[in-house]
């Protein structure tokens, strides 16, 4: 791919054998700061009697036990700090919507990695020094914002610290500011592009080039949208708040997979019901092990979500591994009469069919022993208020379609336009109605 622009040619384009001697002694120097300084580790590590002199190549990775939310939540709120907190500069901390929240701490040296990282994906998906970056994501505990934030400035784009909500403001800002650069979550886009829609202007009349969408799985279908109808480049990037928040991947141009930040960050791909590692290209949960953080070193760290890896060489010249978009969480999966389903995988199905609109959701009851699905699906004023005959012609087809993909049955309801909640954030896509 000629005129690449790289943020960090040495560590994006270096060749495999020195990244792996460099996580090597990264991952050596990570194990012996978390054994001596995190009480967790110590115990984790002495109830397998091993220390971390027993690791002495990437494969002896596999041996160490896993870290989990349970054990940060176990040691709320600073016991996985592996410094003394008058050394930590910035705290950050989940929502906490299913009991404590997961403490994280960053140094100053942390900080300035985690710019750095962003600042890679960023480039990576286009962004430059000439940009005005609006960040649509919430300022808070949570790390996207700030991320992005720092992030940009690295690069010297201008930022827009907008915050999440206030659609029409938000389009106001991106009219008379000329953003080039959108961040948000995906469903977010969805919403300003609808507005935009209703308000009667074309998206190319703005200045926005790029998106930068993350927080939430999301499939190709919404990508090929979201392009289409905020006329730019769609881009994804992952992170989560345990490992440094966002930083951790991000696509490049090409969109063929987000290139993890290897010289940082180990992954590894196993399987969620075994916890055995998956040979090379297989599908899986998502591990990883921190590298460089000194404040909050994470080691093995089960995230949950369902990915695959691709070792090869991106055509970009990067030759960090690509991680494929997650299909949702190994803890959101769904398993509808003995079959796994993921809300992605009725997503790709649902906007393949025409007069579906990008908002559904999925009900997931309990009748007898049973769990079952309704997929609600808001669709187009014309197939909404059509007669009965071909509105069950149009169910019949997406039912049947659901059905081929999962090869499992669902049901299906159809609602009427913009009568499923709008998030500003996350989108709801499952509710859950199976009582414990």
């Amino acid at each position: 791919m000629q005129n690449t622009i790289y943020w960090d040619h040495n560590h994006e384009c270096m060749p495999r054998e020195e990244l792996e001697q460099l996580q090597l002694e990264r991952l050596q120097a990570t194990l012996n700061r978390a054994y001596k300084n995190v009480t967790c580790y110590r115990t984790k590590f002495n109830a397998l009697g091993t220390v971390p002199e027993d690791v002495n190549s990437l494969a002896d990775l596999s041996k160490l036990p896993f870290t989990t939310k349970d054990d940060l939540r176990l040691n709320y709120p600073y016991g996985m700090f592996a410094v003394p907190l008058r050394e930590v500069v910035r705290i950050h901390s989940s929502s906490g919507t299913t009991g404590k929240p997961t403490v994280v701490g960053y140094t100053k040296n942390d900080l300035k990695t985690w710019s750095n990282l962003v600042a890679r994906f960023m480039t990576a998906a286009g962004v430059t020094h000439d940009d005005v970056v609006q960040i649509a994501f919430g300022y808070g505990m949570f790390t996207g914002a700030f991320g992005l934030h720092y992030g940009s400035e690295t690069i010297g784009a201008a930022v827009i610290p907008m915050s999440g909500g206030n659609t029409d403001k938000q389009i106001m800002i991106m009219q008379d500011y000329k953003s080039t650069v959108l961040v948000c979550t995906p469903s977010y886009a969805i919403t300003i592009a609808e507005r935009i829609e209703k308000l009667g202007f074309d998206p190319k009349s703005l200045s926005l080039k790029v998106g930068l969408f993350g927080g939430e799985p999301w499939s190709e279908s919404i990508r090929r949208d979201i392009e289409a109808r905020l006329a730019i480049s769609a881009t994804d990037n992952y992170g989560l708040s345990e490992i440094i928040g966002p930083g951790v991947a991000g696509e490049c141009q090409l969109k063929c997979g987000m290139h993890i930040a290897e010289d940082c960050f180990i992954p590894e791909i196993i399987d969620p019901e075994t916890c055995q590692v998956l040979p090379v290209g297989s599908t899986g949960e998502l591990v990883l092990t921190s590298l460089t953080k000194e404040a909050f070193p994470m080691i093995r760290y089960r995230t949950r979500d369902i990915t695959s890896l691709d070792y090869s060489t991106c055509e970009c010249g990067r030759t960090t591994v690509r991680m494929k978009k997650t299909m949702g969480r190994s803890d959101d999966m769904l398993i509808i009469k003995g079959v796994n389903v993921f809300p992605s995988q009725i997503e790709e199905v649902l906007m393949a069919i025409d007069g579906c609109q990008p908002h559904y959701q999925l009900v997931v009851d309990r009748k007898g022993t049973l769990d079952v699905l309704e997929v609600c699906i808001e669709v187009t004023e014309n197939i909404f208020f059509d007669e009965m005959k071909k509105q069950r012609a149009f169910l019949d087809k997406v039912g049947k379609r659901i059905d081929s993909v999962l090869g499992v049955g669902v049901s299906v309801k159809l609602v009427e336009p913009n009568s499923i909640t709008r998030h500003e954030g996350k989108a709801e896509r499952v509710i859950d109605r199976r009582k414990p």
